[in-house]
């Protein structure tokens, strides 16, 4: 059982690593770029990740953020599509290079694509639309799930570990996971399956209300655990997705549904239907404490589990 209350143990520049990943979501723009200075172009730097590669997560939100700062006020992301193409350099900016491709009565289109060293590293295309009345309805979320107090906790799982990977997912993590049922961080499930729920929120309270912002993190905390359901079927744990276990993010596609903060628990719903070719699928639906759907996401990610 975990009763920790939100922490805030700073991070390796002093603050906090939910400070830092913000800081890192607050892009800069670069005026004048294209030839007549028309273009969107916004420049982002980088949270520490566990090697010399920039975590996923953190680009698919720079991304949605950089497409955000475009749009007509009033219009909130509410689908994203990403392809995942190169690893990402810790040490080198980010540049996002936003395209308009509609503005309509309600709904805006961009793309933008995450690029370094003159190569994209990341496509994204996403929808924008103003909030508007219509007939409402949400598969229900799962009745009697354990409180997120009383989850497994990440933090209370690896935080007395000295092992890189561990200090990535707790004192390093601007997000805190806490699992219905057991983790698959340092063992494998006794009971394996391709389904899992786990309790996610950010690492303390979050000062701003932005719409765009709680979204675009979001995006970011789900890339953590979305391919989770795949090791947990397969009888693996983390510690095995090594150099013997590759994985990486391929596409990422997410709808978002109503508005939710992320720094209160949101517990993701999961499951992995089919894992062939080097490739596995996983599915999440995302829920409020008080039980409201607020977002559905699929990813597609190389999983190379022998056969």
């Amino acid at each position: 059982m975990s009763s920790r209350a939100i922490d805030t143990t700073p991070g390796a520049t002093g603050t906090s690593p939910l400070d830092e990943l913000l800081a890192v979501l607050d892009l800069r723009e670069v005026d004048g770029w294209g030839p007549r200075g028309e273009e969107d172009l916004w420049r982002g730097g980088s949270v520490p990740g566990l090697s010399r590669r920039v975590y996923g997560g953190q680009v698919l939100a720079q991304a949605i953020v950089a497409c955000g700062r475009t749009v007509p006020e009033g219009r909130a992301p509410h689908s994203m599509h990403a392809y995942f193409l190169r690893e990402g350099a810790l040490d080198v900016p980010i540049d996002f290079a936003v395209e308009r491709l509609r503005d309509g009565r309600s709904f805006s289109a961009r793309r933008t694509h995450a690029i370094q060293h003159g190569k994209p590293i990341l496509s994204l295309t996403t929808s924008f639309q103003e909030d508007q009345p219509g007939y409402d309805y949400q598969r229900a979320a799962p009745s009697e799930v354990p409180a997120p107090q009383e989850a497994i906790s990440a933090f209370d799982e690896l935080a007395a570990i000295d092992h890189p990977r561990a200090r990535w997912w707790s004192t390093d993590s601007a997000f805190e996971q806490a699992y219905v049922g057991s983790s698959v961080f340092l063992d494998p499930d006794p009971t394996p399956s391709d389904r899992q729920m786990v309790w996610v929120r950010a690492r303390h309270a979050i000062a701003s209300g932005d719409v765009l912002l709680h979204r675009a993190l979001l995006a970011y905390a789900c890339d953590r655990v979305m391919l989770e359901p795949v090791l947990r079927g397969a009888g693996k744990s983390w510690q095995d997705a090594g150099p013997d276990l590759p994985m990486a993010s391929l596409d990422h596609t997410m709808w978002w549904h109503r508005d939710a903060r992320v720094d209160d628990w949101l517990l993701y719903v999961q499951e992995a239907p089919t894992a062939q070719g080097g490739r596995a699928l996983g599915f999440a639906r995302v829920y409020t404490r008080d039980g409201v759907l607020v977002a559905s996401i699929a990813q597609e990610g190389m999983v190379r589990l022998p056969a």
